[in-house]
């Protein structure tokens, strides 16, 4: 079963700018409550596109230089990545049908 896989300031360009699969990445903290509401979905989406979506999380906190880099001012922030460069974003704790909607634009299912 897939999970979601944690990616830092050290790993984020092997792990993320360099997959062969779009990448999705949930930018947050132990201390965001919005971050924990959306947890589950983001899990969810790592499973239900297991082989299509790469689904990484980054603790702002731990690995900030990424996050400055992105632009990353609010979070919960989940940035979807295609061939190294950030092709969409959503901000903010939204539902689980609305991020698989923007899953399948991004992948263009």
């Amino acid at each position: 079963m897939a999970e979601p896989f944690e990616v830092n300031d050290d790993n984020w360009e092997e792990l993320v700018l360099k997959s062969d699969t779009p990448v999705m990445v949930d930018f947050w903290a132990e201390w965001c409550g919005p971050c924990k509401m959306i947890a589950p979905a983001v899990h969810d989406m790592a499973v239900e596109y297991d082989g299509k979506l790469g689904v990484a999380k980054l603790d702002v906190d731990a690995s900030p230089k990424v996050a400055m880099q992105y632009g990353v001012r609010s979070i919960p922030a989940l940035i979807f990545f295609k061939d190294g460069e950030p092709v969409d974003q959503l901000i903010g704790a939204v539902p689980k049908g609305a991020l698989k909607k923007k899953v399948d634009s991004v992948l263009g299912s």
